[in-house]
């Protein structure tokens, strides 16, 4: 077993939490609570906003700090490791887009979470897929959005509009994890980017964070990251980047990744 002190970074769905159940499987719980009686450190990584992070409950007692809003927001403890919000002149382009081409557009600034020229596919995904609980539209303030600091847009839309899009958003750059939808966040501002920042804040050097992921918006931390492992249920694309690929969350792929990198 290695005793050197390494921090663990976990995307959130589909990597913690199964697809299928909306939930933490037992053994992943189980291994997360022996890497920090090992010592280790444990940090979810996620392009969820703060606001919606409503589904890592049962380990919420386990975590030491959050990448959120794909590393637009980070913090460990009271203490922001970075806050970068998108541009205004990107926000209204990206405003525009979305009244103009009649999609769906969810909004993340500093305190809010709201839609702007919401549809029916908002509720089919975040609702019914990926059971985000407290997503009462009469609760959502979106002037107060729009009047604060964007960290994420998460359009409605396929590749085709995205890459026309992003050829008219000088500043930002796209995320995708779900093929309804992409993250779209100021350029800099990444995963992978974000453990950097994580780490040296920490002060550990890069070569002690282990970075697990399945999704596209996984891919740069499973590339910057010591030791980058994919879920058995990760795009091919980050299997592809991975140091070590294990099985699926709904398979133990967790517990499986730590005995066998030895960290439990």
């Amino acid at each position: 077993m290695k005793t050197d002190r390494h921090a663990l970074f976990f995307d959130i769905d589909g990597t913690l939490v199964s697809f299928e159940s909306h939930e933490i499987p037992a053994s992943t719980i189980a291994a997360l609570t022996q890497a920090k009686a090992n010592g280790h450190q444990v940090f979810i990584a996620t392009g969820r906003p703060i606001q919606i992070l409503t589904n890592v409950g049962a380990i919420e007692h386990l975590v030491d700090g959050y990448i959120t809003t794909n590393g637009a927001y980070c913090f460990v403890g009271d203490h922001v490791v970075c806050c970068n919000a998108i541009a205004q002149p990107d926000v209204e382009t990206m405003l525009a887009d979305s009244r103009r081409y009649d999609y769906s557009l969810v909004v993340a600034s500093t305190t809010q979470f709201a839609v702007y020229n919401p549809h029916p596919d908002f509720d089919c995904i975040f609702v019914e897929q990926l059971a985000v609980e407290g997503l009462d539209p009469a609760c959502m303030n979106l002037d107060k959005a729009l009047s604060e600091p964007i960290l994420q847009f998460s359009p409605f839309f396929d590749l085709a509009h995205e890459r026309e899009l992003m050829s008219r958003l000088n500043g930002c750059v796209s995320g995708r994890w779900h093929p309804a939808f992409t993250d779209i966040t100021a350029r800099g501002t990444d995963k992978g980017h974000a453990l950097h920042l994580m780490a040296n804040y920490l002060g550990l050097e890069q070569s002690r964070t282990v970075a697990f992921g399945d999704g596209g918006n996984d891919l740069t931390m499973i590339r910057e990251a010591g030791i980058g492992v994919a879920m058995g249920n990760a795009l091919p694309d980050v299997m592809m980047a991975a140091d070590h690929i294990t099985a699926s969350v709904d398979d133990d792929g967790i517990m499986q990744a730590l005995q066998q990198l030895g960290l439990i």
